[in-house]
């Protein structure tokens, strides 16, 4: 597949890299132009390339929104219509201002993001694990005791190739269930951050 990028900082680089060597190419985009990606495009090799991210968007067959979430309403519409757009994004109001309606438990910054991106199918995943974790633990499918990592979507075929590509990244996945449970594995819940098998995420998840 071509794997879009938006936003290209340490979690979009990491998962390039994943794509890249599971044999993928990647289009990466971030802020600043693609003369900023230079040396991130060269490490990645011949399969990896910079653009805007309205051509990222473009290009991907599944984009991975990676940006803060406070600058959700940057992300381009129009070229993301019908796709699968994997958010790993977390609310942080110390850095991406308060979202009243986040803060009342109205709804989710997952939720936030589908909602400005109405006919895209989006699935959030790769917002519990750390950065340098997910370079690192990544495992053959089979092996005991393999890390696990939650996602949460309201389009099931969506969650399958999610949960094809996060396999083929090294990790088991537990489905949380729809967009608006990704509340579950937000900062400060049982479920995000800490190295968890596949059983040990679910009961995570039940106390999120």
């Amino acid at each position: 597949m071509v794997i879009g990028f938006i936003g290209s900082g340490k979690i979009g680089g990491t998962l390039a890299k994943l794509a890249v060597d599971a044999g993928h190419s990647v289009v990466l985009s971030n802020s600043r132009g693609p003369d900023t990606l230079s040396e991130l495009v060269a490490g990645l090799g011949p399969n990896a390339r910079a653009a805007t991210a309205a051509e990222a968007a473009s290009a991907g067959d599944i984009v991975v929104v990676t940006i803060p979430f406070g600058r959700y309403r940057e992300v381009p519409v129009e070229p993301l219509d019908g796709k699968v757009v994997i958010d790993t994004n977390n609310y942080y109001f110390e850095r991406d201002g308060r979202f009243p309606e986040i803060d009342a438990g109205e709804t989710t910054d997952s939720e936030v993001l589908a909602a400005h991106l109405p006919g895209s199918r989006v699935v959030k995943a790769f917002n519990a694990i750390n950065w340098v974790h997910l370079a690192e633990q990544g495992q053959p499918a089979g092996t005991e005791n393999r890390r696990a990592l939650p996602i949460s979507g309201d389009d099931d075929e969506a969650k399958k190739t999610v949960t094809e590509l996060i396999d083929s990244f090294g990790f088991d996945v537990v489905d949380a269930g729809p967009l608006a449970e990704g509340r579950r594995f937000q900062r400060d819940k049982p479920a995000y951050g800490p190295r968890l098998t596949a059983a040990e995420l679910r009961d995570a998840l039940t106390r999120g």
